[in-house]
């Protein structure tokens, strides 16, 4: 029996660990017991890589979404070891920022791909040497400015591209995926709202 390419190994993992965090968001889980709390994706995740009917039901799942990006990787993580970690595992104020910066991106990215402007940005993801240095720049900052969450993602993912680990040649791929986009602007907009809401309320004190 051949062995799994690491695509297909990190593929399943990102697929079963996005489906084992969802079920964090089921109503009344928050109230459980850590322990259980902390059990019940753990459960769904090995789920998810049991075969049937000859494949995982993560890869079912993958045929239609993809690979994510390393970044979503990160943050699905953060999610399902929250319960173990018994707190908030990331400061979400560092949540916020990597959020917003994917938001940016995605909106620079995709409506450019698409054909919205002369420029492509994605050209920039196969290997252009001032993109990756602009990124690990990026990340040294945010380490030092003790983001950790952010400079984790930056280097993860150009460690995976430079190792070419998914099929995909370009850095965006394992920065930033169509869900993590989606996520991250509704995320951002959501803050926005209440922030305002928040200014208007203490403006009618």
């Amino acid at each position: 029996m051949p062995m799994p390419h690491l695509t297909d190994i990190t593929g399943l993992a990102s697929v079963a660990s996005a489906t084992a965090a969802s079920v964090l968001l089921l109503p009344g889980i928050a109230k459980l017991a850590s322990p259980r709390r902390a059990l019940l994706p753990g459960a769904v995740f090995v789920l998810m890589l049991i075969p049937f009917g000859g494949m995982p039901l993560a890869a079912y799942v993958r045929g239609v979404t993809g690979d994510l990006s390393i970044t979503t990787m990160v943050l699905l993580w953060c999610a399902l070891l929250r319960p173990w970690c018994g707190g908030v595992a990331v400061v979400a104020r560092h949540r916020l920022v990597l959020l917003v910066l994917i938001a940016f991106a995605a909106l620079a990215l995709y409506p450019m791909a698409l054909g919205v402007g002369a420029y492509d940005p994605y050209r920039l993801g196969y290997g252009t040497p001032q993109f990756v240095v602009v990124l690990l720049l990026l990340a040294l900052v945010a380490w030092f400015r003790k983001s950790a969450l952010l400079a984790l993602c930056i280097a993860l993912a150009t460690l995976a591209w430079a190792f070419g680990w998914y099929e995909s040649g370009n850095l965006w791929d394992y920065l930033i995926d169509p869900f993590v986009a989606v996520y991250a602007l509704a995320t951002v907009m959501l803050c926005g709202v209440r922030l305002l809401l928040k200014l208007q309320r203490d403006r009618s004190r």
